[in-house]
């Protein structure tokens, strides 16, 4: 689950990272009103899930109630258009009405997990403003990076020594350490897989303040906290989002494509592999799907529902790695959903490997079912039974 950047700095004022005063606003009157009852110079901005909207026209100045009326209507006119983040383009449906900062140094801050080393990693850069991307490949060097030993966890001088790798303006190297502490607070308090602050603004008169946030949550973590259900409603979801919602999944589990095979496997890196063993079979596939942690038999059922009432599929390939999950109870939803699913049915190729393999394997040759060992075994059967 991605966040919106007033979302974001919502969490980032409960971490006690310092943020510029605003007000989210959904309607044109609404951020007159703000400005009006506010006096000073303002920044309104579109609140999308998408990057660029400095260069759409998108984030606009005020100084007045007439003039915050006027860009907000200007900018809500007209939907993002579209990027490379998102093709469809995206509407504006509400806008953070933001105080004017005066901009002396731009930095760049972030958590995420390092798949390499399996621990928190926080970074920090003097390249602020910028795509990290673009600050990755063309000047590597410049990205800070400390792993956090999460039995230790984060003491003030990983940020100090992070503020002097990154060569930062000395003014930002007292409020980093308590910047950063905030970061890995909310990174693990709230199960984020990723939280950016591009830029870390030094303002002419010494303050450190989040200028921007991206915060994006692990859809798994979302029951600790239900107030994100609300939240949720306000992003704006597209059909297959919206889909996957409504089976249970998170909102990037599940999307479609022109293809006859449908998909489902439980990790994103074993959903694609998927995809790729089927092309590389001959075939197309129809959708992906990340079941997750869990494989009931409901959340089968859903899922089978989902691709069968969604998509073009002829036959569905299910591909399953027992590790946290057992591949009996994912043999037993399997058999359980088939049983209970009004949805058209299709040929079934299951390959299942990991935890009680054998005896999922067992469980499905007696429902009649006939299991495949090798995915690519499993993509060549799919294809076969597809037509193609």
């Amino acid at each position: 689950m991605n966040l919106m950047e007033y979302q974001g700095k919502e969490l980032f004022r409960r971490a006690g990272i310092p943020v510029p005063r605003s007000q989210h606003v959904t309607t044109a009157d609404e951020a007159a009103s703000f400005v009006g009852g506010n006096p000073g110079n303002w920044v309104v901005k579109a609140q999308v899930l998408m990057g660029g909207r400095g260069k759409a026209g998108k984030i606009k100045f005020a100084k007045n109630a007439e003039e915050a009326r006027t860009v907000a209507a200007e900018i809500m006119a007209t939907p993002m258009p579209p990027n490379r983040q998102n093709p469809k383009g995206e509407p504006i449906n509400s806008l953070l009405v933001e105080e004017t900062l005066s901009v002396s140094k731009e930095a760049y801050a972030a958590i995420a997990i390092d798949r390499t080393t399996k621990k928190p990693v926080l970074m920090v850069s003097a390249f602020g403003g910028m795509d990290i991307e673009e600050v990755a490949e063309k000047h590597p060097e410049s990205i800070a990076k400390a792993f956090v030993e999460t039995a230790a966890g984060f003491w003030p001088h990983i940020g100090r020594e992070l503020a002097f790798k990154a060569n930062l303006d000395p003014g930002y190297r007292k409020a980093l350490p308590g910047i950063l502490a905030g970061l890995y607070e909310l990174f693990f308090r709230y199960g984020a897989k990723l939280v950016e602050i591009n830029p870390l603004v030094l303002t002419e008169d010494g303050r450190v303040i989040a200028a921007d946030s991206k915060v994006e949550l692990d859809d798994d973590a979302l029951y600790k906290n239900p107030e994100f259900k609300q939240w949720q409603t306000a992003l704006p979801l597209d059909e297959d989002e919206t889909l996957a919602t409504k089976a249970g999944l998170g909102i990037r589990n599940f999307r479609r494509f022109d293809g006859n095979v449908g998909t489902m496997a439980n990790g994103a890196g074993l959903a694609m592999g998927t995809m790729d063993a089927v092309k590389n079979a001959g075939g197309s596939f129809a959708n992906f799907l990340d079941v997750g942690g869990g494989a009931n038999a409901e959340r089968v059922r859903n899922c089978y529902e989902l691709v069968m009432n969604h998509t073009d599929a002829k036959v569905f390939f299910i591909n399953i790695f027992g590790g946290i999950t057992r591949c009996d109870e994912v043999a037993k939803g399997i058999v359980e959903a088939l049983n209970t699913t009004k949805s058209r049915k299709v040929p079934l190729v299951i390959r299942l490997t990991g935890t009680n393999e054998e005896q999922g394997r067992r469980i499905l040759a007696d429902a009649g079912m006939t299991p495949v060992e090798t995915m690519d075994d499993g993509a060549a059967e799919a294809v076969k039974l597809a037509g193609v």
